[in-house]
């Protein structure tokens, strides 16, 4: 964290491309584009880039209040899915030179490019406008294997023609970049995947383990565990009779518009006559808490070190999902499910997922299912969590 001398320094050298001024939080999209600039770092300082807010152009005073609750929005800008991945950043309540600011210190990123609302936003000198192509194949060479969380580590065995390109521009593409950026588009497809993430610069240039999961022919061949293994038992535990079984498989798009189509044939609704004036259906599962469990599952659980699949199993009493993978970073078993206890083992799928529709917001999932439960009727969800797995137990609405 910076001094208050160094943040004086910064604050009042007007030639510095470390620093970004303002004097309220009115254009939140500008805040939010020089936080995406300084996380990419295109000029290499390896030095966090500042946003002071409450300070002129000119480096005087504005004479904001810096309140609870404009730092917690401020705060807020980096998990409200405009920023992705998110940026590492902090944001802090500082007098530098008699003046009271709030100050927004903000990390290089180790994975870059970060794109705002689809754009990559760089820096250099006193200009912040969307990266060049030229700039961004820097950012792409600025990334290190040792550096990467496992999302997107390469995978030097799949060539690029291991991922789809029509479901890369027919799917991806359209909902992750801004349309302006889009139709101005003339970059290589080579570059394109590079750019987000879905290959690894190398060498050998080859796809990565996100790009497989999103976009991938065939994603099980490079990543074993990357399925879900769904059971419908006619009882109570696993030696009852099975009615169906089902393997689902495919990249990440297909994956998951299946999982939704299942969930919505297995869910049962009933129907009172007596409750009212017209019938009342009352599903013995709410889908959107099913939903968020599922979809935890599979941004959750670990890429690496197990082939173990996400398991979801639907007994006549409850339905189970398995996560192989445990409590991460923040997140222990202690806090496990707490408001606030919150960490992404694979932060770029988290991206993925957000701008693919799949996500909302950050950090809410099991908050939601803990009140789509409530609405409905059923018993608050159960969470068993060890080291390697955490298994959600979702009962049936009495």
């Amino acid at each position: 964290m910076l001094t208050d001398s160094e943040l004086a320094d910064l604050l009042k050298n007007l030639e510095s491309d470390r620093v970004e001024r303002k004097e309220s939080i009115a254009d939140g999209a500008r805040i939010r584009q020089a936080i995406c600039a300084f996380a990419n770092d295109l000029p290499n300082h390896n030095q966090p880039g500042v946003v002071f807010v409450g300070v002129r152009d000119d480096a005087t005073c504005a004479h904001l209040s810096i309140t609870d609750q404009l730092l917690q929005t401020l705060a807020g800008m980096r998990s409200d899915g405009n920023i992705l991945p998110m940026p590492s950043m902090t944001v802090q309540k500082r007098t530098v030179g008699g003046c009271t600011l709030a100050v927004i210190e903000v990390q290089p990123a180790d994975a870059p490019p970060v794109r705002h609302n689809g754009s990559t936003w760089g820096r250099v000198g006193p200009r912040r406008a969307i990266a060049s192509a030229e700039e961004e194949r820097r950012l792409n060479e600025k990334r290190r294997f040792k550096d990467l969380p496992v999302d997107v580590r390469p995978l030097p065995s799949a060539a690029l023609d291991a991922l789809d390109e029509l479901l890369f521009r027919r799917v991806y593409l359209p909902a992750a970049v801004s349309p302006e950026v889009l139709h101005q588009n003339q970059r290589a497809l080579e570059d394109q995947l590079l750019a987000a993430r879905f290959a690894h610069p190398g060498p050998p240039v080859c796809a990565s383990v996100l790009g497989v999961l999103t976009v991938g022919r065939n994603p099980t061949e490079w990543v074993p565990g990357a399925y879900v293994q769904f059971l419908r038992v006619d009882g109570m535990g696993l030696t009852d009779p099975v009615q169906s079984a089902r393997e689902i498989r495919g990249p990440l798009p297909d994956l998951l518009t299946e999982l939704d189509e299942l969930l919505k044939v297995n869910i049962q609704a009933s129907v009172s006559f007596t409750s009212g004036p017209v019938e009342v259906r009352s599903a013995d599962y709410p889908l959107v808490a099913l939903q968020q469990i599922v979809r935890n599952a599979v941004l959750h659980r670990s890429y690496e070190n197990t082939h173990a699949p996400v398991r979801l199993y639907w007994f006549k009493d409850r339905v189970e999902v398995m996560n192989p993978g445990g409590p991460y970073g923040q997140v222990t078993r202690a806090n496990f499910g707490e408001p606030g206890a919150c960490d992404y083992r694979n932060p770029n799928l988290a991206a993925v997922m957000k701008e693919l529709g799949y996500v909302q917001r950050f950090g809410v999932g099991i908050a939601l299912a803990r009140q789509e439960m409530a609405k409905n009727g059923n018993p608050p969800p159960e969470f068993l969590v060890e080291d390697s797995h955490v298994a959600v137990i979702l009962r049936r609405r009495p």
